[in-house]
């Protein structure tokens, strides 16, 4: 859709499309709440600023939509989006399916949250990296980096919503 169809969406459609970018009211609140937006940039540049001010709850909400990293979509995740972002990853490959199960719950031991990460663009092995770098992290820079990849995954859903 355009930006000038983005700006003339009915509400609650908009509401919709938006919650499958980031599910946090109060970010769908103030990305609607912008409209009508005179650029993309204008868009993404509300949409991020709105998503750095996460609080705690919010990024709670926010990672219950998303699966673990090589793990398949199912109920109250984005479907589609998670399958098509995460598809650098191949789960027929054994030994990262391993790494991955491991990482991940050894990340979610350590930081009592699911491991995001904005996978588009990404392979296992890039993934994997980036776990283990992020398992050294301290509870406060991770905090950060998950809301960053957060706010990176919801930038993304945005550009392609308004292609």
């Amino acid at each position: 859709m355009s930006l000038q169809d983005f700006n003339t969406l009915p509400d609650d459609e908009l509401r919709a499309r938006l919650t499958a970018c980031l599910d946090v009211a109060r970010w769908v609140d103030e990305v609607a709440g912008g409209r009508p937006y005179a650029s993309a940039e204008e868009l993404e540049q509300v949409a991020t600023a709105s998503a750095d001010a996460m609080t705690d709850d919010e990024l709670e909400a926010a990672l219950a939509r998303h699966p673990r990293i090589g793990e398949r979509a199912g109920a109250g995740h984005d479907v589609a989006h998670s399958t098509r972002e995460q598809s650098g990853v191949d789960r027929s490959d054994a030994a990262v399916a391993q790494r991955l199960a491991d990482g991940n719950r050894a990340y979610e031991e350590r930081f009592g949250r699911v491991f995001i990460i904005r996978a588009a663009g990404r392979n296992a092995h890039e993934i994997l990296t980036e776990l283990e770098r992020r398992l050294g992290n301290g509870d406060v820079d991770e905090r950060l980096e998950t809301i960053h990849q957060l706010r990176e995954i919801a930038v993304l859903r945005l550009r392609q919503l308004v292609a």
